[in-house]
């Protein structure tokens, strides 16, 4: 049988990370760390989920049961769980007051989604990881800050981040009865 591993990471990152896009006019900081077992866990079961019916009851949740802060479980801030918008692993908006920063949300949810469906060491996907965007320079002109800039920019510095927060595999487990 096939074996899948995931990807994690043990720690924080040690620094921020930066990753300016292929054509130098945008840059990308962030950071990474590790999400709580019990988390996820939660998100595994369906217990905790990315379209909840009332999202401040989940974001008071996850400050309360799992000790996040309560700015970055805001539905404004918890951008994307992933891969594929449900697994373990949340992209969150630490930035303050960043112009332009929604034309460029889904981009930087697309190169995260790219990120945890492909890790950096082994291309598996993540499980358990906390990425937080904590600064965007952007150019002024529209044209220079699309899709093609920005998603490999942000699947560049989670990358980075992760190099930097003690990257580890998974070991798998597989539950099997006999008969």
């Amino acid at each position: 049988p096939v074996v899948s591993y995931r990807e994690t990471v043990l720690g924080v990152s040690s620094q921020t990370c930066l990753s300016k896009s292929p054509n130098k006019h945008n840059r990308l900081y962030a950071t990474v760390g590790p999400m709580n077992a019990e988390l996820q866990q939660e998100i595994e079961d369906g217990k905790i989920i990315p379209s909840p019916q009332d999202i401040k009851e989940q974001a008071k949740v996850l400050e309360k049961d799992f000790g996040m802060d309560k700015n970055e479980v805001d539905p404004k801030k918890l951008w994307a769980f992933g891969p594929d918008g449900k697994g373990a692993n949340f992209l969150i908006d630490a930035t303050r007051g960043v112009q332009y920063l929604n034309e460029i949300k889904e981009s930087v949810n697309s190169g995260f989604q790219w990120a945890a469906r492909n890790g950096p060491l082994c291309d598996e996907p993540l499980r358990g990881v906390i990425v937080r965007v904590l600064d965007v320079t952007l150019h002024a002109d529209s044209i220079h800050r699309g899709m093609g800039q920005i998603m490999p920019t942000a699947r560049r510095v989670i990358f980075a981040s992760m190099y930097l927060a003690e990257p580890s595999l998974m070991e798998p487990f597989f539950l099997d009865k006999v008969s």
